[in-house]
């Protein structure tokens, strides 16, 4: 298969709220469907990374909820849309679950990597399914002790054969690997692209980061520019998926808010800037791949903030690809422009302050490509930076794997020792 359309398959795909919960609430339903008996006791276990990102998503859509409802539904063909077909009905039943403690739930804090693990019991029987290296991906799946692994589509297989293949490239190969598309792949970006346009128009209303954006350019504060409407829309995609709203967003690296970024920026820059259709359509698909690229060194959850420095890394190339084609004197500009600006940045969790940080990304991803067009990069003497944009990619790895290896550990901490109070929004 294409690398492209291989990097589609497992990492570019539609999710309806925020992927760690629904993940959570696949394998639940993955489990249960095998248990054919009435369900008595759930137990999740988590990676930190996907503690904190379910630990404080608006409303009931965390871990814990998510599960109890994939119990209910035991749907898993819906994969990471499950939670579209949770009536009222099925909300009260999942609350059932968790007000008679039949589910418990862990944080595996020693586990380094993406990590899933359900065990359900009722009658007897007991089922246990896992689910690693990708946010559908089936890696264990036993009913009584016995592996029924061959009983669903999505399990027993590594699916990441291809970031082998992608870590052992050249950045300048990816690009040139994934910049000629058939049809079908130009109509899977096209989809992603009105996906996500489509949320970014409903997020202002909540009256959160995205709304208040609006009123500083409506004061005065900030001017009607392209920086401003980026900001925006990225902004009012991330308020409406992280406050609740029940509409899919196309994910890139199996994260929707990192979807939204290396979509919607080069998408909407080029549009400003009078780039036509199939240019931004191959530079959507760099952005997908060079977030692909680039999460297979710092890993599928890292510590820091994906969406602020991998996806604005992408989508910055995304924008010298648009005006320069595959220069990597200038991509190499742009990557390390952002990697100075941006290397600190944590992941303390998806939550409605995820907006605050992709408008960060946002502008420094904007900045940092146009910086780069004009053939302006920090100095590989700055920092981390290396004398490569590899190099400083795998530098940026080394500070999230081997830095900040307590930073996770430390977050799931100060989140379990938190008194639940009122919201600011």
């Amino acid at each position: 298969m294409e690398l492209i359309k291989e990097i589609f398959a497992n990492e570019v795909f539609p999710a309806v709220g925020c992927t760690e919960p629904i993940s959570c609430a696949y394998a639940c339903a993955a489990a249960v469907e095998q248990l054919n008996t009435p369900l008595e006791r759930l137990e999740l276990i988590v990676d930190p990374g996907t503690y904190k990102n379910g630990a404080a998503v608006t409303g009931q859509k965390g871990n814990v909820i998510a599960a109890a409802m994939g119990a209910v539904l035991a749907k898993s063909s819906l994969r990471l849309e499950i939670l579209k077909s949770v009536t009222p009905e099925i909300l009260k039943k999942a609350n059932d679950i968790i007000d008679s403690g039949k589910l418990t739930y862990h944080c595996k804090e020693d586990e380094k990597g993406f990590h899933i693990e359900v065990s359900a019991q009722g009658a007897g029987s007991h089922v246990r399914c896992v689910v690693s290296e990708g946010h559908t991906n089936i890696t264990c799946l036993e009913k009584n002790g016995l592996s029924i692994v061959d009983a669903h589509p999505h399990a027993g297989l590594k699916v990441h054969n291809y970031r082998d293949r992608l870590k052992s490239m050249k950045l300048e190969e990816v690009l040139r690997d994934v910049t000629s598309l058939d049809d079908e792949a130009r109509a899977y970006i096209q989809r992603g692209i009105d996906m996500n346009l489509a949320i970014s128009e409903k997020g202002v209303d909540l009256k959160r980061n995205a709304f208040q954006i609006q009123q500083m350019m409506k004061q005065g504060l900030k001017a009607d520019d392209l920086f401003y409407r980026v900001k925006q829309r990225v902004a009012s995609a991330l308020d409406a998926r992280m406050g609740g709203l029940a509409e899919p967003v196309m994910t890139s690296g199996g994260s929707g808010n990192q979807g939204v970024l290396t979509i919607l920026l080069p998408y909407l820059v080029g549009r400003d800037q009078g780039v036509e259709l199939p240019q931004i359509q191959e530079s959507v698909a760099i952005s997908h791949a060079v977030n692909s690229y680039i999460k297979c060194f710092t890993g599928e959850l890292s510590v820091i903030c994906g969406c602020a420095i991998a996806a604005s890394i992408s989508a910055a190339i995304a924008i010298v690809y648009q005006k320069a084609g595959i220069d990597m004197t200038k991509i190499t500009f742009a990557v390390d422009n952002i990697i100075a600006d941006l290397c600190g940045i944590i992941c303390d969790g998806a939550k409605s302050g995820c907006s605050m940080k992709i408008v960060t990304g946002a502008e420094t991803a904007m900045r940092s490509a146009f910086m780069a067009l004009a053939g302006y990069g920090v100095s590989a003497d700055d920092g981390i930076i290396g004398t490569s944009a590899e190099e400083s990619i795998r530098n940026l790895s080394k500070i999230s794997l081997e830095g900040m290896g307590l930073v996770d550990a430390t977050v799931v901490h100060i989140l379990q020792g938190k008194t639940p109070r009122r919201g600011h929004a």
